[in-house]
């Protein structure tokens, strides 16, 4: 199942990856049947296992496929109900991301909502679980209270089903046999292929209609035309013209700034970010502007560490990440606060493991690429300053292969040195 599979990694486009499941829904009900079933099964299995991101991401899928009527509206209840039967942190997390992606729809069910919501309030008042948690609890309060405004239960470019059309599978949540029918997803060779073939082509033009008449028509009337669309075409790509300059990195940081400051949560700043169309090698930008966002702050605010979670679910986006947060230990890409930080987090080692033994864990060839930015080989001039550096702040003993680096290759770094050095003043 293509749909379930995808919606995991780009849990942006969850609703898009339900609404195509709802149009298939329509015309192929056993897929729709098949689909939901394995999606019960996977929400078994994450549940028992404790996967979170796996619970998170089936969870957020349900909650759209209710949306989408694809699913009964009951079976929401029943999985609200097996979510806080025996609250913890994450289940707790689960059923308030699940109440707000739903919740437009489920307020039919008003006096089974306010049930549910007066259960999340019981949970709260009782203050065992975690602050960031409680945090997701009284934000869900205000959701509510505003009526699920900006949580629309199907965005209007996504209401592709009429509501005559619509299919809804109604299997219980408590169902025990349930077969997912995996031989399905084997090739097997079909030997009326032929005959089958040409049956799905029928079948195809009763949903999309039979436009060869149309096309041939079409190409008949349009020939004369043909000169003229080509010159126009010619002259608009004539006039095509790509901004090298610094403009679209200016407009995409302030919309993305303007995104950040402007959504009511982070699940809906998430949303809106992802929905940002970022050209390649701009992925960056919005891990850079969401770290200074950050750090404008005079106090952190949990708001920015859920964003990043967020964002994290993307692997692109945790990847750019932690590229932000490399420590380059030169003199210029390190100010006073960050060499402190920089020398309090190795003495705490060298506390912990002794200098001999974290030289050895410093010195193992399977991690040299992790130290490359506070062990610099580039330029004489890096490696001197993270030499002089640890030196000062008693730690000198674990520059030794630093040490022997530069003084094996010191006549081809001072070389280098002075070509840079002539580079700069002819600069």
């Amino acid at each position: 199942m293509f749909a379930v599979e995808v919606s995991d990694g780009l849990l942006g486009f969850t609703d898009v990856f339900a609404a195509l499941v709802a149009v298939v829904n329509t015309k192929f009900p056993q897929v729709g049947h098949l689909l939901w079933k394995r999606i019960i099964l996977q929400l078994k299995r994450a549940y028992k296992r404790n996967d979170k991101p796996q619970l998170l991401a089936t969870v957020k899928f349900i909650g759209h496929l209710v949306n989408q009527q694809v699913v009964h509206e009951l079976l929401a209840l029943e999985l609200l109900t097996l979510l806080l039967d025996k609250p913890t942190d994450d289940s707790v997390e689960v059923a308030v991301g699940f109440v707000t992606e739903c919740g437009s729809i489920l307020r039919s069910f008003l006096p089974w909502l306010a049930c549910y919501i007066e259960r999340f309030r019981g949970i709260l008042h009782e203050g065992e679980i975690g602050e960031r948690v409680q945090f997701l609890i009284e934000g869900l309060f205000a959701i509510r209270k505003a009526n699920f405004q900006g949580y629309p239960a199907v965005r209007k470019e996504l209401d592709l089903v009429e509501q005559d059309d619509q299919l809804t599978h109604e299997i219980s949540l408590q169902e025990e046999e349930l077969d997912s029918e995996n031989a399905l997803d084997v090739f097997k060779p079909d030997a009326e292929a032929v005959e089958n073939e040409e049956r799905y082509e029928q079948l195809k033009k009763t949903f999309l209609g039979d436009k060869s008449e149309d096309v041939a028509d079409s190409v008949a009337g349009s020939g004369d035309e043909d000169d003229e669309e080509s010159d126009i075409e010619e002259g608009e790509e004539q006039m095509k013209i790509k901004d090298e300059t610094v403009t679209n990195l200016v407009n995409l940081r302030r919309t993305i700034y303007l995104t950040i400051m402007s959504s009511v949560d982070f699940e809906e700043a998430g949303h809106k970010l992802l929905e940002i169309k970022l050209e390649p090698g701009q992925e960056m930008e919005l891990c850079i502007m969401l770290w200074e966002c950050c750090s404008q702050e005079r106090t952190y605010l949990r708001y920015y560490g859920l964003l990043g979670q967020q964002l994290c679910m993307n692997k692109i986006h945790q990847e750019n990440f932690e590229k932000c947060f490399v420590q380059q230990l030169t003199e210029e890409d390190t100010t006073s606060s960050s060499r402190i930080f920089i020398k309090i987090l190795f003495q705490e080692l060298s506390e912990h493991l002794e200098i001999c033994q974290l030289n050895e864990h410093l010195s193992d060839p399977t991690i040299q690429d992790y130290f490359e930015s506070i062990f610099p080989k580039d330029s004489l001039t890096n490696s001197r300053f993270s030499i002089n550096f640890f030196t000062a702040v008693d730690l000198g003993g674990i520059t030794e292969s630093l040490r022997e680096y530069v003084k094996s290759n010191a006549p081809c770094l001072i070389v280098q040195l002075f070509v840079d050095t002539v580079a700069n003043l002819i600069c």
